[in-house]
This record gives C-alpha cells, structure tokens and sequence, in this order.
C-alpha cells in the first residue's frame, strides 16, 4: 500500500506548490497529500489563523500514519503537528525552516516587520505582492522556470488573507520551539536546505544538532525555494528518510 506524504506549502504558497515534487514520488509507493494551508489557495477563508487551528485542519485530512514534509512556514507547522501527534508522525522532512526566533527582541522586531508588511499587502493587489515577496534578497538568483512556476502559484492567493496569516502565523507570532525539540527523539528527520540558502542551512545543522540521528542535506547551488528549484533534491530527501 503507498504510503500517505503530507505536504505543507510556505507563505504564500498552496498546495500546487509541490506539484513538481510530487511528480517525481514513485505513485506505486507515495501518495502525495499537498494541502492548502488556512489563509491560502481554496483556504484563504479558514479562520482562527493559528498554528492550533493548522495542526486541526492536517491531523482531519491525514491518515492515522503519514509521512510529513513541510517547506519554510510549512515546516514551522509541521514542527507543531509532529509535537501534538507524534504518534501519527512515521518520518519528518523540514525543508528550508525553521524552530522559530528564540530571542524576544528579534522576535518583536520581526512581528512588527510582518505588521509593516500585513498592511501593505491587504491595501494593494496580489499582484502587487508577488512582485514584491519574489524579489526579496532571500530569493535572489531564482532560476527564471522556477521563478515562472513561483509566481502562477503566489497569483492563487488572496492579499487581505495573506495579510492575515501573516499577522497570525507568521515568524514573528510564533512561539520557538528549540526547547521542545528533544520531545521528537526517535522519530527520523530529515533536514534540507539549499547551498546559496545560508541562514536556513545554518539553522538546519543546528536542528539537525538537537535531534539524534537526524540528518542534514544541503543541495548545491539551490537556494531558498527548493520545492521549486530543486524538486528532484526534495523527492529524494523525502525518499532517504525511509
């Protein structure tokens, strides 16, 4: 029987974020489950936009046992699934993200950053923020396909909705997890990030460090957007941790 892989999208994204990389899962062994994340695509109406309210929504649509790989915001929910069901949790792929921002001022100062940004975005057009959010230096040297493939996917979304997720799941809402990293000993993980992606592989190895037997793979020459730069890489991290 082919083995359910939950997919969660980052920011801005939605299911159809990982149709690259699913497509390259054998379907005779994976069943890929790409979700909408509330706040986004066929979702953006779902409310409370909070990490409990997500870990709801995937623990309904996900089988009893489920694979689970999340990219950037989705790996940050996916952390928070894997805390609140670790019994449902077979293995776990974070790709490019993150256990949170640990120190109260960084923090503060990113949940006003993302204030900044909520009202920018809900006051102008989704096409106005896909320029935007695309051309951020964290992105910087996308390849043009990737970029092509990015951008139709951001266009799916909905600014006033984006604006709420940012303001209720975004970095600077969350809670760090650091602490409870150790609650996931036992449970195989995966960690991926991208070569050119310095902070987040800076972030994977310390992940990779708190978690025994976890492990980190960095993809040369990708950056932050694997799932859409790299969708071979991720297929294949979600295959090594069998």
């Amino acid at each position: 029987m082919a083995e359910t892989v939950v997919l969660l999208h980052g920011f801005a994204g939605t299911r159809h974020a990982w149709d690259l990389v699913a497509d390259r899962l054998d379907p005779e062994r994976y069943r890929p489950l790409a979700l909408d994340l509330r706040g986004h695509g066929e979702a953006r109406d779902a409310r409370p936009i909070t990490f409990a309210a997500c870990v709801e929504d995937v623990a309904a649509q996900a089988p009893d046992r489920f694979v689970l790989c999340g990219y950037s915001l989705g790996g940050r929910v996916a952390l928070h699934v894997a805390l609140a069901h670790p019994e449902r949790v077979s293995r776990l792929v974070l790709v490019a993200s993150t256990a949170g921002i640990e120190d109260p001022a960084l923090r503060a100062e990113r949940r006003a950053a993302d204030e900044r940004l909520a009202a920018d975005t809900e006051r102008g057009t989704i096409e106005d923020f896909a320029e935007r959010w695309s051309r951020q230096p964290l992105f910087a040297g996308t390849p043009s396909g990737a970029l092509a493939f990015w951008r139709a996917d951001l266009l799916r979304n909905d600014p006033v909705a984006l604006a709420a997720v940012l303001r209720g799941i975004g970095a600077g809402a969350m809670e760090p997890l650091w602490d409870r990293l150790g609650e996931l000993a036992g449970l195989p993980v995966t960690i991926i990030a991208g070569e050119r992606d310095g902070r987040y592989t800076s972030v994977g190895r310390r992940i990779a460090g708190a978690l025994p037997g976890a492990r980190l793979l960095v993809v040369p020459g990708a950056g932050h957007g694997l799932p859409r730069e790299a969708p071979q890489a991720v297929a294949a991290a979600i295959r090594a941790t069998e």
